[in-house]
């Protein structure tokens, strides 16, 4: 059974549900610590964060991940227990097998080898995990660059371990994400009797026309790198429940995941311009999980395009899908961000799993990044 196989699996056992670590980070700690990773803790309210820094020189290597997993679902639906890894068919099932405990335990394997044989490379490497990726992450990876700001600490490449790929392993790349803003609206109306409704104002008769509006609204085209702007609706919420009560007000939750074609200030203008616009009375309020990124410089990218192919034989697609990332908080310091992963279909769903002979692929994949990045010819 191989090295990174067996720590995939020690990462499962721990029920690590968002925002708990459940010793994932000692584990990898003590991984790394006997080739020379000093450990240090930033950790603000109940989540952990831990980074792992080998160097003091620059460039500065990053391995970005996190240990937290998402909840499992019904257990009698899984074919086996969420917590207790199990192989078959060549899968191995368990929550956080694809959503990234794989990913963490293939870079702690990819040091494991590459540091033996390379004490000197140039540089430094660092691994920084997070117990809070999967939720509201607001004490995780946001607060760390914070505090890397203000004692000037400075990130040149970071490699990001979540799952990625699509139809194989190495197929596609990250190499940039849109942005998330999230928006909670009430609209205010008169509550009253549906039998007498001039006496009453319906907030849902009023926010209709408006969200109409709102869907059918092209907020941009995008641009070579990114699709357009969304605009989606996550929630509505309004009444009493009873069949002859007018609502007084109506809750909406809704989210754009947006390009670096427009700013977060120009989707919050022509939001509320659309509402004045229909004259309703209503409440809004805000809430940016991070703005888009992207990378264009392509020394990264080129190193990870190269490792692709010396270890799979074919060089991935570049993109910028799916939803948000730790890596947004990292971009905009200046690194340049990779996404590269094992497969994403069946992540945070029952029965996740991702195929066993991906993982020391996966580690293969990680080393020869380091070899291509921190070794002098």
């Amino acid at each position: 059974m191989s090295d990174t196989l067996n720590l995939t699996q020690e990462l499962i056992r721990r029920r690590s549900l968002t925002p708990e670590d459940a010793g994932c980070m000692e584990l990898v700690a003590a991984h790394l610590e006997p080739l020379g990773f000093t450990p240090e803790w930033f950790n603000y309210g109940n989540t952990k964060n831990i980074w792992l820094r080998r160097g003091t020189e620059s460039p500065l290597f990053v391995f970005l991940g996190h240990t937290d997993v998402v909840p499992p679902g019904p257990f009698d639906e899984w074919i086996s227990p969420p917590y207790e890894p199990t192989i078959r068919d060549g899968m191995l099932y368990g929550r956080g097998s694809a959503d990234m405990k794989s990913g963490v335990a293939a870079m702690v394997t990819a040091l494991e080898s590459f540091i033996p044989e390379h004490p000197n490379h140039q540089g430094s490497i660092a691994v920084l995990l997070t117990s809070d990726e999967e939720g509201d992450g607001k004490d995780a990876i946001v607060k760390v660059v914070e505090a890397f700001k203000a004692r000037g600490d400075k990130i040149d490449w970071c490699l990001v371990g979540e799952p990625s790929s699509f139809e194989r392993l190495g197929d596609v790349i990250r190499v940039g994400r849109r942005g998330s803003l999230s928006a909670v609206l009430r609209v205010l109306g008169v509550q009253g009797h549906v039998a007498y409704p001039n006496k009453a104002d319906n907030p849902i008769h009023r926010f209709a026309p408006a969200l109409a509006e709102l869907t059918a609204e092209v907020w941009d085209h995008g641009n070579e790198f990114f699709p357009p702007t969304s605009f989606q609706v996550s929630n509505i919420n309004g009444g009493t429940g009873a069949d002859n009560v007018i609502p007084g007000r109506l809750d909406v939750l809704f989210n754009f995941r947006f390009s670096t074609a427009i700013t977060e200030a120009k989707i919050k203008t022509r939001v509320h311009a659309i509402l004045d616009r229909h004259g309703l009375n209503y409440d809004l309020h805000w809430r940016l999980s991070g703005p888009p990124f992207l990378t264009t410089q392509t020394e990264l990218i080129e190193a990870v395009q190269q490792a692709l192919e010396q270890v799979v034989g074919f060089r991935a697609k570049p993109d910028t899908g799916g939803g948000t990332s730790d890596g947004r908080f990292i971009g905009p310091t200046g690194a340049q961000v990779v996404e590269v992963g094992v497969l994403n279909g069946s992540i945070h769903k029952i029965n996740e799993h991702t195929p066993v002979e991906d993982l020391d692929t996966l580690s293969k994949i990680y080393r020869q990044v380091l070899v291509n990045l921190l070794l002098i010819a």
